[in-house]
């Protein structure tokens, strides 16, 4: 295992110690593992806070600021925030207008987040929470019952955070990120396994030749396995799962978001070719991002992430952010 790593035991939070040196926008108490934006809490406003294993990088310490994130958990590599954690951000964001938990659907996220927001409650403090399960790939996994939380938790946190940051009530924001998260789905594609720095293998083994379709975000099985082919048609298998769950036309959000391994050349490529899907079945990429923001170490790989928009939806997405990961509009 080669990795740019001191002692496999420090990455969390030396990566913590790192980025708030890098990002004075952020305030990143390395003790209690929460990242929050500087000016956290906003009085009146929504705060919203989510969280989940480390490894995933931006994902999601680094969509904490502006028009976002209030706060992010980090918990070990491919490992849930504890209870301790939520509740110490949780509080830590309340501006007495309540706080929003944007959970992903798997199984350890959810208990602990669920224990925090009635640790809060008793102590006053109005939580509510968004689940996210928009992966098609597989019904239930190894992490999870039922679908696993994917990309369309970028979604979720932007347009929330940006109804959020308007001043809307906790009520309206909690409906947007269920909004966001019934019109998204996503698929994944790995070329490559990764390696948890703790564990110094591989995740799972991967013949040269294969490729896993429906990969998870933690390495876990996909539908199947396949031959390597070009990225035209890993593309269309990816696009056509997310076209059968949910058929796509008119305005769409894509994004094309890389494992952690995959050059950005690749990622656009297979942009190219989504895009082409999409117009295909009478659909349009009318916003999109194409990078890595959802995160699997270091796999090679990719995933697409499609939300049908709305008007509404638009708008939001557009709404000025200043986080790490996203910056537009200020």
């Amino acid at each position: 295992m080669k990795k740019l790593i001191n002692h496999p035991d420090d990455v969390v939070t030396e990566a913590l110690a790192g980025m708030a040196l890098a990002h004075p926008g952020l305030r990143v108490d390395v003790a209690n593992r929460v990242v929050y934006r500087r000016a956290a809490p906003v009085r009146g406003k929504v705060g919203l806070v989510s969280g989940g294993g480390s490894g995933h990088e931006p994902l999601h310490g680094g969509f904490v600021g502006h028009g976002m994130l209030d706060a992010a958990c980090p918990g070990e590599v491919f490992t849930s925030p504890v209870p301790d954690q939520v509740v110490e951000a949780t509080k830590g964001v309340d501006g007495g207008a309540g706080v929003l938990h944007v959970v992903k659907n798997y199984t350890g996220d959810v208990l602990n987040f669920q224990m925090a927001a009635e640790l809060c409650a008793e102590e006053g403090v109005e939580v509510a929470s968004v689940l996210v399960d928009d992966d098609v790939a597989v019904t239930d996994s190894l992490h999870t019952a039922g679908r696993r939380g994917t990309g369309a938790t970028v979604f979720a946190e932007k347009i929330a955070g940006a109804l959020a940051e308007a001043g809307a009530p906790l009520a309206e924001v909690v409906k947007a990120g269920e909004e966001v998260v019934a019109r998204s789905r996503s698929f994944g594609v790995a070329l490559t396994p990764c390696t948890v720095p703790a564990a110094g293998r591989p995740t799972f083994a991967l013949e040269p030749d294969e490729v896993e379709l429906g990969i998870g975000i933690h390495g876990e099985p996909g539908r199947a396995r396949a031959a390597a082919a070009p990225a035209r048609e890993l593309a269309r298998v990816a696009m056509e799962a997310v076209h059968t769950d949910m058929p796509l036309s008119g305005d769409v959000l894509v994004m094309v978001n890389g494992m952690g391994g995959t050059p950005l050349a690749e990622l656009y490529i297979v942009f190219a070719e989504v895009a082409a899907f999409l117009r295909e079945k009478g659909a349009a990429p009318a916003r999109s991002l194409v990078g890595n923001y959802v995160t699997s170490l270091d796999m090679q790989g990719f995933s697409v992430t499609v939300c049908r928009l709305t008007d509404e939806l638009t708008a939001l997405w557009d709404a000025p952010v200043d986080t790490p990961a996203l910056r537009w509009g200020r």
